[in-house]
């Protein structure tokens, strides 16, 4: 054989050998980047999934309603006297008049709380009932979890509700 032939046979070789090596590259490429696109999609789709609801998460009220809708859906009537509220004549609980009650209750050497306005305090009675209890009424009987069960808007409903009244 010439050296011309071989010339020819190795150019050929060589293209084929690049040939191999830059598909083997794009095979490589394209593999990783599947891969890759892959765990996006699958982290997009176990995200993007509704996970099943928890009815221990869903609000008794959500601060839409009116307020004597608010206060019995949360069931402080059963506990609580609450002025201008039907049916709101409990007793376990002290009455809710806190425009005259809430001053000297954040006055009482036994408040550990950490409200400074009667409004605060109303919202953090329901959060943390444990911060105060009211001479005269047993602890551990306002539920610990009302917070969770209370949207804010329902908070704030309650509170400027309680802070105006003074009977």
């Amino acid at each position: 054989m010439s050296d011309p032939d071989r010339d020819v046979r190795d150019l050929r070789s060589s293209r084929l050998a690049k040939l191999f090596l830059l598909a083997g590259v794009v095979l490589l490429v394209l593999t990783l980047l599947s891969f890759w696109l892959g765990s996006i999609l699958a982290q997009k789709k176990s995200t993007s999934q509704a996970s099943p609801l928890d009815p221990a998460m869903v609000p008794l009220v959500t601060g839409l309603e009116p307020i004597p809708e608010i206060f019995a859906k949360a069931g402080c009537p059963v506990c609580h006297a609450i002025p201008g509220i039907p049916g709101a004549e409990g007793r376990v609980g002290p009455k809710l008049a806190l425009g005259r009650t809430g001053p000297l209750r954040l006055q009482d050497p036994a408040y550990a709380g950490q409200a400074k306005t009667v409004h605060e305090y109303a919202i953090e009675s329901i959060l943390s009932p444990g911060a105060y209890v009211v001479p005269g009424f047993p602890d551990r009987v306002m539920p610990r979890w009302y917070g969770q069960k209370i949207s804010a808007g329902a908070l704030e409903k309650i509170a400027a509700y309680l802070e105006s009244l003074s009977e």
